[in-house]
């Protein structure tokens, strides 16, 4: 994962108490505003990060969304399509990391 793309989870992680969205297959064409925009309409968007590839220029297709409530997040997972400049976005909710005992499931490790 590129450092940008680590910054993006580790500065998510440190809210783990938040509702937070994990959306994949974000057009390269829609910037971070297009995603404010899109996913406002289901509550206050705390954070949104697109983590950029320094080679490229271009970001990585992925993407997390802060909500401020779990309600907000919530709503935006019940709707079925979410799309952006005509590509269908997949979203999902991002599991908080936890370290609790000697668990090691997949889902713990993932952010």
């Amino acid at each position: 994962m590129a450092a940008s793309a680590v910054r993006g989870a580790m500065a998510l992680r440190t809210s783990a108490s938040r509702p937070v969205a994990f959306v994949r297959k974000i057009p390269w064409t829609a910037a971070s505003s297009e995603l404010r925009e899109h996913f406002g309409q289901f509550g206050h968007i705390r954070k949104c990060i697109i983590p950029f590839d320094k080679e490229t220029g271009f970001h990585r297709g992925m993407g997390w969304i802060q909500f401020s409530s779990e309600e907000e997040l919530q709503n935006a997972l019940q709707q079925e399509n979410h799309i952006i400049d005509g590509v269908k976005l997949h979203i999902q909710a991002q599991r908080p990391k936890n370290l609790q005992g000697d668990q090691t499931s997949d889902e713990e490790k993932d952010f």
